[in-house]
């Protein structure tokens, strides 16, 4: 296995979808957030991109709102309700956690190739 320290970011948040457990302890919607929100400030602080982006993107790419956070944008786009809801069942979780895997993917997908295409 690659070093954590040697993946890309893809390839890192690869790695925490499929071991929740083994970064944060019991795999919930809140501890994934609070772990992103970690990982951008210290990607930030020393000098990295973060999640720069991350919300716009959400907004740009799906119908929601403007006035939420990403945890709530995502949560909208994965079981297509308005609003937040902090009381999701086991089984919303898991479908928002994956969810927000996969567009986090997509969105540091679109970001390698708007840094290796400047001009498009």
């Amino acid at each position: 296995m690659t070093e954590l320290i040697d993946m890309s970011e893809r390839e890192y948040f690869d790695q925490f979808a499929k071991r929740i457990g083994m970064f944060i302890g019991r795999p919930s919607l809140k501890g994934v957030t609070a772990f992103l929100i970690g990982y951008d400030q210290a990607a930030r602080r020393h000098g990295g991109p973060g999640l720069d982006g991350w919300r716009e993107w959400l907004m740009a790419r799906h119908q929601v709102g403007t006035n939420l956070v990403w945890e709530a944008q995502v949560q909208q786009i994965a079981l297509g309700e308005t609003g937040f809801r902090a009381d999701l069942t086991p089984e919303e979780e898991t479908q928002v956690t994956g969810i927000l895997f996969d567009l986090l993917d997509k969105f540091l997908a679109d970001q390698n190739r708007a840094r290796q295409n400047p001009q498009t």
